[in-house]
Order: C-alpha cells, then structure tokens, then sequence
C-alpha cells in the first residue's frame, strides 16, 4: 500500500515542520501550548513523554501517523523508543475509529426506534431488521451485529464514561466489551456508581485486570450482582457449542453451567480420566489426553470397562469384545470405533470414498473434513442402522445439480469397498436415473437421481398448494445448504421454506420463487421496506430499506 514518504526525521506538507509559537495549523486552528493536534509532529515527538503520547487520536493524528510510519509503515529513521510511541498512537486511533463506529450503530438506532422509553436521544427498542442492516454490511453474523447494536446502545445511554475513554484512546474495543459485560446487569444507578469506581482505573491496565477490577465493582455496589450475573449466564448464555479448530481437530464446549453440576462434571472427568491411567490404556499419554478421552467416552456412553478392555486387546492385538458387553453403548458405538448417524449433515465426497480423489469433505459445524477423516466418518456412518444416505451431484463450480435419497435394495453376505454404479443403463443422457450404491457393509441402496433446479427450472417439483412437498422441500434445502440470507448461516434443514413473491400474491410453490429462511430472517423480509427477488432459482437478492442490495447464491459443495 502506498504511503506519503518520508524525508529524514520530519515530513513536509506541513506534516513534519513543528510551527513556531503562535502561529496557525492547517484548518485555521491556533497553535497554543498544550497537546498537539497531529499537525507538526516529528518522530522524536512519540519518543517517551513526547507531544506524540498526549496528542488525542483524531483524523490530523492519523494524517500524521500516516506519514510518519511511510511506505509500508516501514517508519524509516525511528528508533525503538519512538516505534513503540507511535505503536500506542495507532492503537489509539483504532480506538477512536471503533468508537466512531459504534457512534455510526447510534444513529441507526435512533432512526429505527419503536415507541416506549429512552435514555436522553436514544430509544430503548428498536427494529429488530436493524441488525439484518448491520450483517452484510460488516460481513458479521447477526448475534454479532445484535452485540454491536447492544454495546453502542449501553455505552451511549448507560456508560458514557467507558465510551469516552474509548474515543480517547484510553481503552480498546475488548476492554470496553469485558466491562460491559461484568456492569451490563445493574440498573441505571448502580451502573453509574460502579463506572465511577472504573474509570480512574483504567490507564495501563489488561484486559483480563479490567475484567476482574469491573466484577469487583460489580460486587460492591450491589451485593446482589453476582448472584445477578451468574443467574443471567445460566438462563441466557447456557448453551453447547461445536467446532473446528483451526488445527483440523473438532471442539465441545457448553457455557453457561450452574457451578455444582460443572464441578461435578470435571470431577467425573477427572475421575475417569485416572482410571485410563492406572489401566495404562494409552502409555505414554498426557493426562489432558486422557481427560479428552473420558470426556468423549462418558457423553457417549461408553463405560470405564468397555473401554479398558478395548485398549487392553488392541495392546496384546486380541480381538475386543463384542460392543455391548459391560456396558457398552451396543449397535450404536462401540470404543473401537463409535457409530454415527449420517444424517448428522456429513458431507462426503463420493470420488474420497471410492478412491479416486483426494478431495475434503464437510460437516455442518465443523467446516472442512480433510480426506482421512472423511473416510473415517464415513466408516462410522456405515457402522450406525440410523444412517440415511443422499447422494448430490455437483458442477464444476460445487452447485448441486442433481440430487437423489437412497433406498434399501439389497445386502450382500460379505463386505465390498464402496461403489456406484448405473442400473438402467444406459439410462438418460443426462446422467440422471437409478444407480446402485454399495456400503461397505455389504448394504446396496437404490438411488434416483433428478436435477436440482439452479440455473434454470421446468417445475416439475412444484406444488399447487402453498406448502410444499417433502420432495420439494428437500431439494430446496440440499440447494441452498443455509439460510438465504448472506450472513446467516442456520443450517437450511432448520429453516422455513419461504416464498420470494408471497403465495397470496400469485407467487409460485416451487424451487424457482422459494428459499431456506431462518425464521428471524424470514420475519425481516416480511417487514417494511425489505425485497427478496430469485434472478434465477439458486440466486436470492435481498434489498433492504436503505436500498442497498446482497445476493446469495447456491451452496458450494466440496468439488
């Protein structure tokens, strides 16, 4: 990125010249003693107790920092002690640059207010599609752009101080939000006293300082907070989540525990966890690893026993014993291998399993499935009697264009590696028709394929009732993958299937004029000023009221 260069120690342009006393900065302001506006700083300034420290971030001070650092913020000719000055003012900009947009989120609330109560300016409620506004604008989920609304209310209406301090560059975004979080469930009185108590604390502090010193605060002015804070996590926060590390591994965690049950729990982990150890299951193992596996094993099931004696045979390469046994969790897992439901929106490339192609695979809340792991899941998958299996062709591009559901045909006496193959050959030119899909197990499922419509539709899945059928629905859903709406992304299984030109209207029951919708999302469209057109039957535009305009397109399969 291009920057204004630098010439020795100081810049021209009226940047790097320090005025004399008395004389007039650009923009006509007098040059006073006191703190600098930026205009005129030179990098000796940002040295330790410099002019630099004490100028308030601002657009002159970035103008300045802008030329001072240069091209590639390489800041050509500052010594150490003027890098870590400048360093802070640039964190103090991005303070102020937050805390402008917070400012920004304020007005939007004021312009979407509902009628009740207000703190000063700003209403209490305000339309619920203020957050949609917010979503694709930011390229941020609606919680988080429910957050943001949130916090630019509190810090406006409740927490001038803290918002102060942010513009100020004192505190950044996350200090601001931990304090937030700790002060949030006082009332208006309360809230004011213990940000008293905060702010002369805040120069210098961490995160994690700022956080503890906000609950103390908490606690002083009103006894009864704690109790209100973690009364509030339990009913509001409580709540299990699944993803992907960035290492490829997965990841469980639940929030928002009563304290007894969560001690409870670790105990038990812990306790399992022990007994893996004294049973040497895994010598050499770490007792993190250890603990992850009871963790694993007493949500699933699986009992201290089975599992013992799984690794004690695998140890002398005996065969275990059957799954079941001492506990065991039966056709449904076993600690050799658990069985897993399919139907847990598993995505696996047909040309991976049959040994073809390297390619990833995907899960719905775990993100990419690299190819080992896609044939482990599969495996367990053929393991569980629950699994259902589809089978979705994709183009080039990953957009499904063909899709059909499986169905028992047959099994075999002995297992097979995986296959598909036609069975009406040489069946349609399209590709389309009935193949056959062999599991491992032996187990052949028929399938029929069909076009999924995406680019064009001949509605032939179209219904001429308002809801749709189950066929209907489900191509919908396998098309879209999520939400229609860009930043959301619930799964498109847990969705209304949502008419773009309403039924009433004339509009059609069929892939080419409908979507998966969140239910919030779909209430949004339904409000004033929203649109949602189909150019074409993948492809969901939606207009909002301030008349800017975000397309959706197809869900991209591994491909």
């Amino acid at each position: 990125m291009s920057q204004p260069p630098v010439s020795g120690r100081g810049l021209g342009d009226g940047l790097g010249e320090e005025p004399a006393r008395g004389s007039r900065l650009s923009g006509g302001s007098p040059a006073v003693p006191g703190p600098r506006r930026g205009h005129g700083l030179r990098l000796r300034d940002f040295a330790k107790d410099g002019a630099g420290d004490a100028c308030p971030p601002g657009p002159d001070l970035a103008a300045a920092l802008a030329g001072l650092s240069g091209p590639e913020w390489r800041c050509a000719g500052a010594t150490d002690e003027e890098l870590v000055g400048l360093l802070g003012r640039w964190a103090g900009l991005e303070s102020w640059a937050a805390a402008g947009k917070l400012g920004v989120v304020r007005e939007l609330i004021r312009r979407r207010a509902l009628p009740g109560g207000a703190h000063g300016d700003l209403p209490d409620a305000w339309e619920d599609d203020l957050s949609h506004e917010i979503t694709p604008a930011l390229g941020m989920s609606l919680p988080g752009a429910d957050k943001l609304a949130n916090t630019a209310w509190e810090l406006g209406a409740r927490l001038p101080g803290i918002d102060a301090a942010l513009a100020s560059g004192t505190i950044d975004s996350l200090k601001a939000q931990l304090i937030l979080r700790e002060l949030t469930v006082l009332d208006d009185a309360h809230i004011a006293e213990a940000e008293a108590l905060i702010l002369p604390e805040l120069p210098g502090k961490t995160p994690g300082q700022l956080a503890k010193l906000a609950a103390l605060a908490v606690a002083g002015v009103d006894p009864e907070g704690t109790r209100k804070r973690r009364e509030h996590a339990e009913r509001e926060d409580a709540r299990v989540r699944l993803w992907r590390e960035h290492s490829g591994a997965s990841a469980l965690a639940a929030y928002g525990l009563p304290a007894d049950a969560a001690l409870a729990a670790h105990a038990n982990v812990g306790q399992r966890a022990g007994e893996y150890k004294q049973a040497m299951i895994m010598p050499g193992a770490r007792m993190d690893q250890l603990r992850v596996l009871a963790f694993c094993d007493i949500l699933n099931g699986i009992s201290a026993a089975v599992r013992i004696a799984q690794a004690q045979a695998e140890l002398q390469q005996q065969p275990a014993a059957p799954a079941g046994e001492d506990g065991g969790p039966g056709d449904d897992g076993g600690p050799g291998g658990p069985a897993l439901p399919a139907n847990s929106n598993l995505t696996f490339p047909l040309a991976t399993l049959l040994g073809l192609a390297e390619r990833p695979g995907q899960a719905h809340g775990l993100g990419a499935l690299d190819p080992a792991l896609v044939r482990d899941l599969a495996a367990a998958a053929v393991r569980s009697p629950h699994s259902k299996w589809c089978v979705t062709i994709t183009d080039d591009n990953g957009y499904a264009i063909g899709h059909g559901c499986a169905k028992p045909a047959r099994t075999t006496s002995r297992a097979s590696p995986w296959t598909f193959t036609r069975q009406d050959d040489p069946g349609p030119p399209d590709g389309f028709g009935t193949w056959l899909l062999t599991l491992p197990d032996g187990r052949q499922l028929t399938v029929k394929l069909g076009p999924v419509p995406v680019t064009d539709c001949d509605h032939r899945y179209e219904s001429r009732s308002y809801q749709p059928s189950d066929t209907l629905r489900h191509l919908v859903e396998i098309r879209d993958g999520a939400c229609t709406f860009p930043p959301c992304s619930r799964h498109a299984r847990g969705c209304d299937f949502e008419h773009a030109v309403p039924y009433d209207k004339g509009g059609r029951t069929c892939a080419c004029n409908a979507g998966a919708r969140s239910r919030r999302c779909h209430k949004v469209k339904q409000s004033k000023g929203w649109k949602v057109e189909q150019p074409l039957p993948g492809w969901h535009q939606w207009t909002t009221p301030s008349g800017r305009t975000y397309t959706q397109g197809p869900m991209k399969y591994p491909a």
